[in-house]
């Protein structure tokens, strides 16, 4: 059984209300947003408080929560102010690395988590990190160049400052935009064709990519296309911190290892 923590959980955040479940937290969260669509049976019935950028502040407000979990990026700042007026305790994280978001996953679990719930979903996920971190300084090979948009018309790619990023270098990558000022760079196909990347990660969230757009890349001048390493992934595992951080990380190094795709010249 959890222990002591708050009764009453509002979650903002799709991948917090899914860790909040694995951790066994469940029976707390009493609201969740459009978007909290994992796991998909827990979550069906619990009233809905509008999207992560439109959330209700007066459906919150009634469910009367102990803790609001929201997120710097994906909620806004009107909504966290209007909630904390309103009195409502109010906890807003902002994971940019996998540490970030082990260490989440980390404070989740003292909202009153068990023990053998750390065991099953904490503890795995810092071994994954650390396996992976490990993996990274004893590397020899350079890293495989990867462009994993987030957006198209235009085209976004993602800068150092995301989460995305340190996920992509920790398995491996090495991301052409990682200097750019925009944390989500506006790019356009020479740009891209230019940076010469050897993996091509298309991810179905936030912008839903798909087959149309696999094979329009598949016909540019890259690498990537060259070798045929243009994959459509499930985005969650690029952008869910959370108990999908270890296959996030074992799904994607497979896909940037140099044995999966052509090592072509620069």
């Amino acid at each position: 059984m959890s222990g002591p923590g708050p009764r009453r959980l509002v979650s903002l955040v799709p991948s917090v209300t899914e860790a909040l479940f694995a951790l066994g937290l469940g029976e707390r969260v009493v609201g969740v947003t459009d978007w909290c669509v994992h796991p998909a049976d827990a979550v069906a019935a619990l009233p809905k408080v509008g999207g992560t950028k439109d959330t209700d502040v007066e459906a919150v407000l009634r469910l009367e929560p102990d803790l609001v979990l929201a997120n710097h990026e994906e909620n806004t700042r009107r909504t966290v102010e209007a909630l904390e007026a309103a009195g409502l305790d109010v906890r807003v994280n902002y994971p940019r690395t996998v540490a970030d978001g082990v260490e989440l996953l980390a404070e989740l679990h003292g909202l009153g988590a068990s023990p053998e719930a750390w065991a099953a979903v904490v503890e795995p996920a810092r071994r994954a990190l650390d396996a992976a971190e490990a993996a990274k300084a004893a590397r020899t090979q350079r890293p495989t160049r990867v462009f994993c948009p987030i957006w198209r018309d235009p085209w976004m790619g993602v800068s150092g400052d995301t989460y995305i990023h340190d996920l992509l270098v920790l398995c491996g990558g090495e991301n052409p935009w990682a200097g750019a000022q925009r944390r989500y760079p506006i790019l356009k196909r020479a740009e891209i064709e230019l940076a010469a990347p050897h993996v091509i990660l298309l991810p179905d969230e936030p912008y839903a990519f798909g087959e149309a757009d696999r094979q329009e890349i598949l016909g540019w001048n890259l690498p990537a296309a060259r070798s045929g390493s243009v994959h459509l992934i499930d985005g969650t595992w690029v952008s869910w911190y959370g108990p999908r951080i270890p296959q996030a990380i074992e799904t994607i190094g497979s896909l940037l290892s140099p044995e999966e795709h052509v090592a072509l010249p620069q």
